[in-house]
């Protein structure tokens, strides 16, 4: 029997229609504010990312990706944009899971759909957060993660406290993070996301993200999305994965 599962989101964003199907249409886009995604603009187009293909391409209101695994999973990931009011929109965002094949104990099905009601919202509100401070500027994405997988929720909470955070941090709350780099330059950042799974903290020129392993006992991890202009995308993941591991960046 086919398992089905669905995760429906819709919000308002401060742009017009065009400029929300320039980030969630478009490779530029999505770096700003989800991962590296390279989109073919057409129906049938490949999609780099899950082995997916475009179904749905009808600019700028209607966008839909499938992507098919191994096992009999599949999942479409659809975005509908309408105009507001001529100069903000409304966005339907949804995920449609579908799994045909066995679903024992290590597929894990309740994990997975925690996962991405979890992450979903995490995502959209960083869409939100990239429309309305840093639309249309290039970003490059950083990612890195521990080696290992954790249980643990104290090593999430390690990681709070050496980005500055205090105990009772609040969304809103702004302080002073001593990025990585040979200067160790601060930079002033509010926190604009906080959950036991998730940090968001928004500077400047960046959206920092900070993801809990501890939760689904998997590596922490995190995925920046940096818009200052003058960014090495290596040199920024080799000193971001330093911090996150706690090693001097030479020895990577």
């Amino acid at each position: 029997m086919a398992r089905e599962f669905e995760v429906c989101r819709e919000q308002e964003l401060p742009v017009p229609p065009d400029q929300v199907w320039d980030a969630v249409a478009t490779g530029p886009g999505n770096l700003g504010w989800l991962y590296p995604m390279e989109i073919e603009p057409r129906v049938g187009g490949k999609v780099t990312r899950g082995d997916a293909t475009v179904v749905a391409w009808e600019p700028p209101h209607h966008f839909a990706v499938r992507a098919t695994q191994k096992g009999g999973f599949s999942n479409t990931l659809s975005y509908r944009i309408e105009s507001a009011d001529g100069v903000t929109s409304h966005l339907r965002m949804g995920i449609h899971w579908v799994h045909t094949g066995i679903v024992d104990d290590a597929w894990n099905w309740d994990a997975k759909t925690d996962v991405a009601e979890k992450y979903v919202d995490f995502h959209q509100h960083a869409l939100a957060e990239y429309l309305r401070h840093f639309a249309g500027r290039p970003a490059v994405y950083v990612r890195s993660q521990h080696p290992e997988p954790t249980a643990d929720p104290a090593d999430f909470a390690a990681l709070r406290r050496r980005l500055g955070l205090a105990d009772d941090a609040a969304v809103g709350d702004r302080f002073t993070l001593l990025a990585p780099g040979p200067d160790r330059d601060p930079v002033e950042v509010v926190v604009d996301w906080l959950s036991t799974d998730f940090v968001g903290l928004r500077g400047p020129d960046a959206l920092y993200r900070f993801f809990n392993g501890s939760t689904w006992n998997v590596p922490i991890w995190l995925g920046h999305h940096l818009f200052a202009g003058h960014t090495d995308e290596q040199q920024a993941t080799k000193e971001w994965t330093a911090w996150l591991n706690e090693t001097p960046a030479q020895e990577l």
